[in-house]
């Protein structure tokens, strides 16, 4: 099933997409759901055109927990070592927009990147999860871009700005569920630029899989439903200037686009 979160006539709502394919939103309807799609929920039948809404972030998460140089390639094009663990940091809610939202290039920096990445959206409350039991603590999958001021990363040790300003966050177009562990291991990544190829990659080069990234984090801190894991970047990073359509694919979910603006 694919959960979409979604507003119109000021109301805001989640719903589940129905219709063929992952892309063109033409011919696609949202069922609207009975309250929030963690755990049991039902369907209401009202159906909306997904023409007549606005898409919102699929989730509106407490925290986004991201980890950084999962892909070897990716280190290596940026002159980084592999890490022996995991790193992680975070991005505030604040950063976190829809797909057809716009990334603000933040006045601070004069290099900001794309990297997509697959994220993983959390079902249910969670801490210290075991290998076995990760597939019961996730709702589901969405395409995410965790844009990059890459000069201020190199000039801070911390990468709170870097990673966290307003709109570095694109989530979307919603949450597939209907994705297993083993499928999400082993998914095509591309991410275009104006239409021209930038990033292709497949989630089986993650050097850390999902299991060790929700076994990582769950031993220091409890997530909460509607949480979000971003996996690490594939290899092609590069820039992102005023007027680009950044858009980010992933097999078997779909397509987040967004434009980037001017802030302010």
């Amino acid at each position: 099933m694919r959960i979409a979160r979604f507003s119109i006539d000021g109301n805001v709502a989640f719903g589940a997409v129905e219709g063929g394919g992952t892309g063109d939103p033409a011919g696609l309807a949202l069922d609207v759901i009975k309250g929030i799609p963690y755990g049991d929920f039902e369907l209401s039948g009202t159906k909306i055109p997904l023409s007549k809404v606005r898409l919102l972030p699929p989730v509106l998460p407490n925290k986004v927990v991201a980890i950084g140089r999962n892909y070897a390639e990716h280190a290596v094009e940026l002159g980084n070592e592999v890490p022996d663990v995991p790193v992680a940091f975070f991005k505030p809610t604040t950063s976190v927009i829809g797909t057809g939202d716009a990334i603000e290039y933040p006045s601070f920096s004069d290099e900001v990147h794309y990297e997509a990445e697959l994220a993983v959206v959390i079902g249910r409350l969670c801490r210290d999860v075991p290998r076995e039991r990760v597939k019961d603590v996730i709702l589901g999958y969405t395409c995410a871009n965790d844009v990059t001021a890459r000069d201020a990363q190199k000039r801070e040790k911390q990468w709170a700005r870097a990673k966290g300003f307003d709109t570095s966050c694109p989530l979307g177009p919603w949450v597939e569920t209907g994705i297993d562990l083993a499928r999400a291991g082993d998914l095509t990544i591309q991410c275009t630029v104006n239409g021209e190829q930038r990033q292709l990659g497949r989630t089986s080069d993650m050097i850390r899989s999902i299991e060790d990234l929700v076994v990582h984090i769950t031993e220091a801190m409890t997530l909460l439903p509607g949480d979000v894991i971003l996996t690490g970047t594939p290899a092609g990073v590069g820039p992102l200037n005023v007027g680009d359509e950044v858009a980010v694919t992933i097999e078997g979910i779909g397509t987040l686009t967004n434009k980037v603006i001017k802030r302010g």
